[in-house]
């Protein structure tokens, strides 16, 4: 299943995770140091949580798709529709493995279109930040 993905900046974690497992009646599906994300099933949404960043702001948005051939294919169709695109193969974000595809909007607005290949439970603190 696809699912639209808003990444926020918040001050503080623990207290976002409260008030949107509230708001979404539902528990977060990974946290992590400076970092949690929300699966929910209705709406279809993949909400992130980024501690440490300018508070009550957009940090990126996405789309999360089922497969690497999902990207390839979003890739190729953004290409010709004239969009500048940036792939990353194989890159660790958020704590995962993922296959990615970015796009930058018209107001500087960040989009990933991207599939997670592996969680990536190691990660180093704060190597989310690079990707997000």
């Amino acid at each position: 299943m696809s699912r639209v993905q808003l990444a926020l900046n918040v001050t503080d974690l623990d207290e976002a995770i409260g008030f949107y497992s509230k708001l979404f009646a539902t528990e977060p599906a990974k946290v992590r140091p400076g970092y949690a994300t929300f699966a929910v099933d209705n709406p279809p949404l993949k909400l992130a949580l980024i501690q440490g960043n300018t508070a009550g702001t957009l940090n990126h948005l996405g789309v999360e798709v089922e497969s690497t051939e999902q990207v390839h294919a979003a890739t190729i169709r953004l290409s010709k529709e004239g969009l500048a695109t940036a792939v990353e193969d194989h890159v660790s974000c958020c704590f995962a493995l993922q296959d990615k595809v970015w796009v930058d909007s018209p107001d500087g607005q960040r989009w990933e279109i991207y599939t997670v290949l592996d969680e990536h439970p190691r990660a180093e603190p704060g190597e989310h930040a690079a990707c997000c």
